[in-house]
């Protein structure tokens, strides 16, 4: 049925203006076949004229998110996970492929238009932000980019709101970020990154310069921003805990692939995928006993300048066969729970 919605009459006054997203159907990240590579510097002067070689940091990624949903992106240092994300919030021009967010493209890397839906937070909190100016200042730097008509008290009333939404008070506005504690400063990246309101969060190792308590104070942050906004998060660890205490799913990246993806909690509890599989194994704990068919991980991964025409993760695997080697198998089914692999640790549903 179609409905029809009558003109305002000339007396009627003009709707307010917000900044709040508009309400999509589909999904709030959708990323085809995304590919990021780096040109290497011409090594010795008779290679010059020839074709410079690169390094594949990304490998045909593709992965989508629902509105409010939670990603958790895991993998050791180099397998892609930062650039990947980077790719994502504008800030790395993909070679090829596409991202969507919302239902349209990201716009050119560093554009305001795309800093409106998505916006980014760092490891390292201290770095991120200018000492020499008040977190007031930071925060209402942002608002005067994107919303210039707020000024007065209602620009005040707005930095309060961040401030709150983040667990600070507002007298902290007039604080330089070198009165603050680690996760104090952590917690004003947050603001500064909510106060244009995305639909997308995307925040890298944001935790991992952060004491215990700051972190668990941190993830409790997330959930309930979440939970009040309905902001969706892709978030990017080595901490498989935090993944678990935030994320709904979760993908492995290994060399520039994702080898594995699906809800967290079964991801993590039941791993198809060898590699998966060692990750969960070099995971702290007090459980002396590995799981089964895993030792760890041992080796040094292939080259991304040449990847492997098999699975890459072949040499560093203690069950590959002899077709690992050649075959390389991609994520696929219709299953939630996927894994990349000729011989699962277990038989993937049908």
């Amino acid at each position: 049925m179609t409905s029809i919605v009558e003109p305002n009459s000339p007396s009627d006054p003009p709707p307010a203006p917000t900044n709040e997203p508009a309400p999509t159907t589909g999904p709030a990240l959708t990323v085809t076949d995304l590919h990021v590579s780096f040109p290497l510097p011409h090594q010795g002067f008779l290679r010059r004229r020839g074709p410079r070689q690169r390094i594949n940091a990304v490998a045909g990624v593709s992965l989508t998110l629902a509105p409010g949903g939670a990603l958790g992106i895991v993998g050791e240092s180099g397998s892609g996970k930062s650039t990947l994300v980077r790719a994502i919030a504008g800030l790395q021009q993909p070679t090829s492929g596409s991202i969507r967010l919302a239902g349209h493209g990201v716009r050119r890397p560093g554009s305001v238009e795309s800093a409106k839906d998505v916006q980014m937070v760092f490891q390292d909190p201290t770095s991120a932000l200018n000492p020499r100016r008040t977190v007031g200042s930071v925060l209402a730097e942002v608002l005067r980019v994107h919303r210039p008509g707020l000024r007065g008290a209602d620009l005040t009333a707005r930095l309060a709101e961040l401030m709150d939404d983040v667990g600070l008070p507002a007298r902290l506005l007039d604080q330089r970020p070198t009165r603050l504690s680690g996760g104090q400063k952590q917690r004003v990246c947050i603001a500064r990154a909510l106060a244009v309101r995305p639909r997308l969060l995307v925040l890298d190792e944001a935790t991992a310069a952060l004491d215990v308590s700051a972190q668990i104070g941190i993830l409790e942050l997330l959930g309930r921003l979440r939970a009040e906004h309905g902001i969706g998060m892709v978030f990017v660890s080595h901490d498989l805990a935090a993944v678990r205490s935030v994320c709904d799913e979760v993908a492995v990246m290994y060399l520039g692939r994702i080898v594995e993806r699906g809800p967290v909690a079964d991801v993590l509890a039941r791993p198809y995928h060898p590699y998966t599989a060692a990750l969960l194994a070099a995971e702290p704990s007090l459980d002396t006993h590995r799981r089964p068919g895993t030792s760890g991980l041992e080796g040094e991964p292939p080259s991304p300048i040449n990847l492997p025409l098999g699975c890459s993760f072949e040499n560093r695997c203690s069950i590959a066969a002899d077709e690992c080697s050649t075959v390389r198998t991609e994520l696929g089914g219709t299953t939630a729970h996927v894994a990349a692999c000729l011989r699962p640790l277990r038989a993937v549903p049908a």
